[in-house]
C-alpha cells in the first residue's frame, strides 16, 4: 500500500470523516488485519477563516513539504476550499495532491450528469477550483445559487456545520435550493462541503447528489491500494 498524507483541520469534523471512511473502505478491500499508512496534519481552521489567502497558500504549502518530506506519496485535502492552494502549491512540491474536482468529475461523467448545481460555502461556490476543473477536463457546466442564498448557505456551513451544528432549518433550505437548481437546468447537485453529506445523509432530495468526500475518499483508496 502507498502511504497518503492529509491535510486536515477546516473542520476537524470532515477530518474524522475522512480519515474513518478512509480506514473503513481500505479494510473493505484487503480485510480488517491491516490498515493503511497514513500521515496526518491538522490545520488551525482560524488559518481558513482569516481569508488571507497569501497566509493560506502559504501554510499549505509549508505543510504539503512537511508531509513530503515525512515520506507521503500523495496529498489528500481534507475539505473543498482550501483546494484554493492547489494551484500555488502543486507545482512547488515533488508529489501529486488528489484533487477533489477530479473525483467529481469522474462520478459525473460515469453517471452522464452535464450541468451542476454547487453547493458550500462562499469561496467554495464562487471560486473556479471546482467549476474550472469540470469544465476543462470533463465538459460539465456548473451552476451557482443566487446571491442571497450564497450568503445564507455560508452563514450554514461557518456558524452551524463545521461547528458540528446540524439543524432542521439548514435541511430545509438545501433541499429547497436544490429544487431551484434543477428548475434552473441542474441535473445534479455537488455537496461540496464535507459536512453537507452528514447533514443530508438519508434525506431526501430531487436530484442525484454527488458527495465530495465520498468521491474524494474513493479516489484516496484507489491511489493507496493502486
Amino acid at each position: 500500500m502507498k502511504t497518503l498524507g492529509l491535510i486536515g483541520g477546516t473542520s476537524w469534523h470532515s477530518t474524522v470523516e475522512y480519515y474513518r471512511a478512509i480506514n473503513e473502505k481500505v479494510s473493505e478491500k484487503i480485510g480488517s488485519g491491516a490498515n493503511p499508512e497514513l500521515i496526518l496534519y491538522s490545520i488551525n481552521i482560524e488559518v481558513m477563516r482569516s481569508r488571507d489567502w497569501d497566509r493560506i497558500n502559504v501554510k499549505y504549502l509549508e505543510v504539503s513539504q512537511r508531509l513530503e518530506e515525512a515520506g507521503a506519496e500523495a496529498i489528500l485535502i481534507c475539505a473543498n476550499t482550501p483546494h484554493m492552494a492547489y494551484e500555488y502549491v502543486q507545482p512547488k512540491i515533488g508529489i501529486e495532491i488528489l484533487h477533489i474536482g477530479d473525483a467529481i468529475g469522474r462520478e459525473a461523467q460515469r453517471l452522464g450528469l452535464k450541468n451542476l448545481a454547487l453547493f458550500g460555502n462562499k469561496p467554495t461556490i464562487t471560486g473556479r477550483f471546482i467549476p474550472d476543473i469540470l469544465k476543462e477536463k470533463y465538459h460539465i457546466e456548473t451552476i451557482l445559487p443566487g446571491a442571497v442564498a450564497i450568503e445564507k448557505s455560508n452563514d450554514f456551513v461557518s456558524n452551524e456545520l463545521t461547528q458540528g451544528i446540524f439543524s432542521a432549518e439548514a435541511v430545509s433550505f438545501y433541499q429547497e435550493q436544490i429544487y431551484i437548481l434543477k428548475l434552473a437546468g441542474a441535473d445534479g447537485a455537488i455537496l461540496g462541503c464535507t459536512e453537507l453529506p452528514i447533514l443530508l445523509k438519508d434525506v431526501p432530495t430531487c436530484l442525484p447528489s454527488l458527495s465530495t468526500t465520498d468521491l474524494h475518499v474513493d479516489m484516496a483508496v484507489e491511489f493507496i491500494l493502486g
